[in-house]
């Protein structure tokens, strides 16, 4: 896991979400999880289905949140469980601190969070910041994602600097007029800096 993972919301979405995340992959996304979690099953399985055929003809990956996913093989579990994670191809979960990471079993990977102050949820923290987030990313024993407040390519930079393997945006995407614009300026912070003689 590695990379721009991207978190849907379609409430904070400037189109409709398909739109959204197309630009997203048009701009170098490989890897989104679906949210929506208000939506009923049917909703959101045919959700599913319309972002699996947008990711597919790049080789991505749609990760669900939930424990279902939805006619697929990779979820993106919550820190509150299950435990231990069900047997998909691919297993995520959030974590915030040292006791969650400590819960962890089989998880493939992990996002880390808030690592920056979040418009998408104010109040929710207090940020871990790069060094908060390097602590974490020493202990959780697999990829770490950094989440929350990840607008620029010099945030990217830092989370990579302090040990993430990728970063996950919602909102600097969602809100975006440009989505697959702003996915190329963040993947600028992924790659290493250049060395002048």
């Amino acid at each position: 896991m590695n990379g721009i993972l991207l978190l849907t919301d379609r409430r904070q979405a400037t189109r409709p979400l398909p739109e959204v995340v197309a630009a997203a992959v048009a701009g170098g996304v490989r890897q989104v999880v679906l949210r929506e979690r208000d939506l009923l099953r049917a909703q959101r399985a045919a959700l599913a289905d319309r972002l699996r055929a947008l990711l597919a003809p790049v080789a991505g990956t749609l990760i669900v949140a939930g424990p279902d996913p939805l006619g697929g093989d990779a979820v993106h579990l919550s820190a509150a469980g299950p435990y231990p994670p069900p047997g998909h191809g691919l297993v995520g979960r959030s974590c915030h601190d040292e006791a969650e990471l400590g819960r962890l079993t089989t998880e493939d990977y992990v996002t880390v969070s808030p690592v920056f102050a979040t418009a998408s949820k104010p109040g929710y923290g207090p940020a871990l910041g790069p060094t908060g987030l390097a602590r974490l990313a020493r202990r959780a024993g697999r990829p770490v994602v950094a989440l929350a407040g990840v607008a620029t390519a010099e945030q990217v930079a830092t989370c990579r600097a302090a040990g993430a393997a990728g970063v996950a945006v919602m909102g600097a995407v969602m809100r975006a007029a440009d989505p697959a614009a702003v996915v190329r300026e963040l993947t600028a912070g992924l790659l290493p800096a250049e060395v002048s003689c």
